[in-house]
């Protein structure tokens, strides 16, 4: 069995693959204060609903865009998987080739999601990954990984209006009835909701124009369902996609280790 991991500034997200079909995935809370012990039990007791046990992963892959756990996850595979585990960053075989003026400064999870879309669909691509930043990334119709943007997540947006106006609250993330609300909770929700989903579009048509492409466009993360929606330029979400790219690149530099 393939354990990959996707470690996310809000969450992780860990995946089992035997073979090539994904039989398990779960999300955490990524908390940086954890030591290799606290995650070995939270990973141990994940394995257990599954009925799965560390000596039944034979490969780790990681993809990982906060710094100061690296160390600890890598130390997770060797103490408690006697693994040494592939680490998506420089060196590592993509088969895409990287565009950006200095490669090493596009984010692990960007070119994982950049490689699982191309792979799928071998076509112009626009990428937009919903996290706690929202990326939105260009792969040519030739797959390469062209560039991209990068915009704060509906999360940040949110917490920054709760922080900043006084009396606004926290509100939760639906879709409210109608863009025209009438009460503040529901305008809150109009703003973020429809605002970001104006917001994306946007980006999308800037983007679709300047190449002169009519580029597919496929969202991934968390929040990728409640915006593909309402959203005029999403053609599919693919929850997935990370954890497809993290098997895709296991498979590309096996023996590698």
């Amino acid at each position: 069995m393939l354990l990959v991991i996707d470690v996310g500034n809000t969450n992780i997200v860990l995946g089992i693959y035997d073979g090539i079909t994904l039989q398990h995935s779960w999300r955490i809370t990524t908390d940086k204060r954890r030591t290799v012990d606290e995650y070995a039990v939270l990973v141990r007791d994940l394995f257990a609903l599954a009925e799965i046990g560390f000596t039944d992963v034979k490969d780790v892959v990681i993809s990982c865009v906060v710094p100061p756990l690296m160390a600890t996850l890598e130390r997770l595979c060797t103490d408690y998987f006697q693994l040494k585990a592939l680490v998506v960053g420089s060196g590592i075989k993509t088969g895409m080739p990287i565009l950006y003026d200095n490669p090493q400064e596009v984010g692990a999870d960007r070119i994982v999601n950049a490689v699982a879309a191309y792979e799928k669909h071998r076509c112009c691509l626009i990428v937009i990954d919903f996290g706690t930043a929202t990326t939105f990334d260009f792969i040519t119709a030739q797959g390469e990984y062209l560039g991209g943007a990068i915009a704060p997540g509906i999360g940040i947006s949110a917490e920054a209006l709760f922080e900043k106006a006084s009396k606004l609250p926290r509100v939760e993330f639906v879709a409210p009835p109608t863009v025209i609300a009438r009460n503040t909770v529901n305008s809150m929700q109009a703003g973020l909701i429809y605002g970001y989903a104006g917001l994306v579009d946007g980006i999308v048509s800037r983007m679709q124009q300047e190449s002169n492409d009519e580029a597919l466009v496929v969202a991934t993360g968390g929040l990728a369902s409640l915006i593909a929606p309402i959203s005029r330029t999403i053609n599919q979400v693919d929850a997935n996609l990370t954890l497809a790219g993290l098997l895709l690149l296991h498979q590309r530099n096996a023996g590698a280790l």
